[in-house]
């Protein structure tokens, strides 16, 4: 297998003010919050096309062609395609099925909520998905930030308990039930809680956060 036959499949919400980054809205409120998920989804994709291992797809919710994604810029190389319906498991099984089946491809699933994930590392997942069946990336929080599969897979995302402490462990516990040959990276942090923001410092777009006595106030540097 070839690099150029692995998908960057990324899955984004639309960065809009109250429905982006919630539980980050105690720290930076209802704009802030939505416009970090912006400067997120930014580096996502720019990290992902320096990559250069392969097609770029945002898998968006809502739907590209949804009022909630005007004035959000993404660039002509990135392909774009709807999630759908149904919970997270549903939405990745479904997008998963459709890249190794339909376009017989093999596919790199992540958010946009990993500083972490820069183009060296997405390069290095490619790579090892070429010796492997599997690929993951562990999150700090016990979530997974990154998934790379040649097949479909779906009882990796039925009846999974998202957003808990469990869900790496229990996706590689279902991976060696399948007898699946996986690759584990070293655990990245994600930006999910006000606590994580201490980590947004590394960050390749050089996101800081500054205190004052209400939220905390985003200066961002591109």
């Amino acid at each position: 297998m070839s690099l150029n036959l692995v998908r960057l499949l990324i899955f984004a919400k639309a960065p809009q003010a109250g429905r982006a980054k919630t539980r980050l809205i105690p720290a930076l409120g209802a704009q802030g919050a939505a416009e970090l998920a912006r400067q997120m989804l930014r580096h996502t994709l720019r990290e992902a096309l320096t990559a250069q291992i392969g097609p770029v797809e945002l898998c968006m919710s809502p739907a590209p062609h949804d009022l909630a994604w005007r004035g959000v810029a993404v660039p002509r190389a990135v392909q774009r395609s709807a999630q759908g319906g149904g919970d997270l498991g549903e939405r990745m099984a479904r997008a998963v099925l459709r890249v190794t089946t339909q376009r017989r491809q093999s596919v790199l699933l992540m958010g946009t909520d990993c500083p972490g994930l820069t183009a060296a590392r997405l390069t290095e997942a490619a790579e090892q998905l070429q010796a492997h069946d599997a690929v993951l990336v562990p999150a700090f929080d016990g979530g997974y930030v990154l998934m790379g599969l040649k097949t479909p897979c779906p009882a990796l995302f039925t009846q999974m308990r998202w957003s808990t402490p469990t869900v790496a462990l229990e996706t590689l516990r279902r991976m060696a039930a399948l007898q699946l040959r996986v690759w584990q990276a070293p655990p990245l942090h994600d930006i999910d809680e006000p606590a994580d923001l201490v980590h947004l410092h590394t960050a390749c777009y050089g996101a800081q956060f500054l205190k004052s006595n209400g939220p905390l106030a985003p200066v961002l540097i591109d």
